[in-house]
């Protein structure tokens, strides 16, 4: 480096070894990062993969690709990236199901009694609407969670009871 024109204006001028340190560091950072981003396009790419998806079966769709090797050459950094992306999915996934739930009109505050009650078979029409939106598709490998989601939404709107009505919290829209 010293043979470098470069190394003179780094040594020889304003910087002090911290600070040539840190700029050394924060580069590094910068170059892991984008590694890291890459190799989680590389994943984003392959199609269908189920949210409980295993790395060894990901692995052989990757494992050519220049980006995976880039990352890392150890299989055991790459497997826990890929878990790391994995749980990233399953957050986003279950936070789309709430929001489908929060869509869906036919869901009201009286629905976990109805369901209690055995009311005709109000269930069976929530999930016959909710079958019907991707979000839903989606949580397929993950059947329980997708239940319990549903339970403690349901649960929690009948603890908050009915809805206010549109005119107790806009005031401005009376006439």
């Amino acid at each position: 480096l010293k043979k470098d024109s470069r190394w003179e204006a780094v040594t020889g001028g304003n910087l002090d070894k911290s600070e040539r340190e840190r700029l050394f560091d924060e580069h590094i950072d910068h170059l892991i990062a984008e590694k890291k981003e890459a190799f989680r396009s590389l994943l984003e790419e392959q199609r269908d993969v189920p949210l409980d998806a295993a790395f060894k079966d990901i692995k052989k769709n990757i494992r050519d690709d220049p980006r995976y090797n880039k990352f890392s050459s150890s299989d055991k950094k790459c497997e826990k990236e890929f878990g790391c992306w994995l749980r990233d999915r399953v957050h986003q996934a279950r936070a789309q199901y709430r929001q489908l739930l929060m869509e869906t009109k036919l869901i009201t505050h009286k629905s976990l009694q109805m369901i209690k009650d055995k009311e005709g078979n109000h269930m069976e029409e929530i999930e016959e609407v909710l079958c019907k939106d991707s979000r839903y598709h989606i949580m397929e490998p993950l059947n329980d969670d997708r239940a319990d989601i549903l339970m403690s939404y349901l649960e929690e709107l009948e603890r908050r009871g009915p809805p206010p009505p549109p005119t107790a919290s806009e005031p401005t829209r009376r006439k």
